[in-house]
């Protein structure tokens, strides 16, 4: 049997999150009645295939790069409206709906850093630590929302939409921006020497600053939990 699931208080701080929230609602108020969240949801993942496709053509073509770029346009408009057209409509799902929605951010998010991972801008190893450190606070913001009713979706002031957002500027700079892009640098790292790109080293201070928010907020959290929730004397009587 299923418990009921506690809606939890959704948390959102981010830079563009007054501008986009009303933005999705007149979006979501203008959408036909046949359009669905579930095939909102769907769309998001078709563009996460879009990114993904974009990154591994752009080892034939660095214009493919605008491709990705329209995959993260794609991925957020159905990402970020399938919740939308739910409230807008009244008929949230919240079991269902938190289900569903966040299996398949997990599974888009895997798609996307696999696709770019695989192509010639930034190293696997590299891209797949990025994916294991989002994942990760993906788990603790599921978590969180059980034991304090709370999912938090910015971080540092910084989101979903703000990260797409940066994604996109990073891949136009890339395209026109010559030094860039063909910007290379050697560092040994545990005695064997890599070549890093632009992409490359984004990556590693974006793997800086997941770990660092991680940790933060487990050591947080840990001891407002340990206070709610103190260690139990031992009771002989218990014996």
């Amino acid at each position: 049997m299923i418990m009921e699931h506690k809606q939890s208080k959704r948390i959102q701080t981010s830079v563009l999150n007054g501008i986009e929230k009303k933005a999705l609602v007149a979006i979501a108020n203008r959408l036909p009645l046949w359009v669905t969240s579930d095939m909102l949801t769907l769309i998001g993942t078709i563009g996460a295939v879009i990114i993904a496709v974009g990154y591994l053509l752009s080892s034939y073509d660095i214009n493919f790069l605008w491709l990705a770029s329209f995959g993260l346009l794609v991925n957020w408009y159905g990402d970020s409206l399938d919740g939308t057209l739910a409230r807008v409509r009244n008929i949230q799902r919240p079991v269902y709906g938190f289900f569903i929605d966040h299996m398949m951010d997990c599974f888009n998010e895997t798609i996307m850093f696999v696709g770019i991972g695989l192509s010639p801008l930034l190293d696997l190893r590299l891209s797949l630590l990025v994916l294991v450190f989002y994942l990760l606070l993906s788990v603790y913001v599921y978590i969180s929302s059980q034991l304090k009713c709370e999912f938090k979706l910015t971080y540092a002031k910084m989101g979903p939409t703000e990260f797409r957002a940066l994604v996109i500027i990073v891949n136009t700079l890339v395209m026109y921006v010559t030094p860039l892009r063909e910007f290379s640098a050697e560092l040994s790292v545990f005695g064997a020497v890599h070549e890093f790109t632009i992409f490359d080293i984004v990556a590693v201070l974006l793997i800086v600053l997941l770990a660092i928010l991680l940790l933060v907020s487990f050591i947080h959290d840990a001891r407002e939990y340990a206070k709610i929730d103190p260690p139990k004397k031992n009771d002989p009587s218990d014996k």
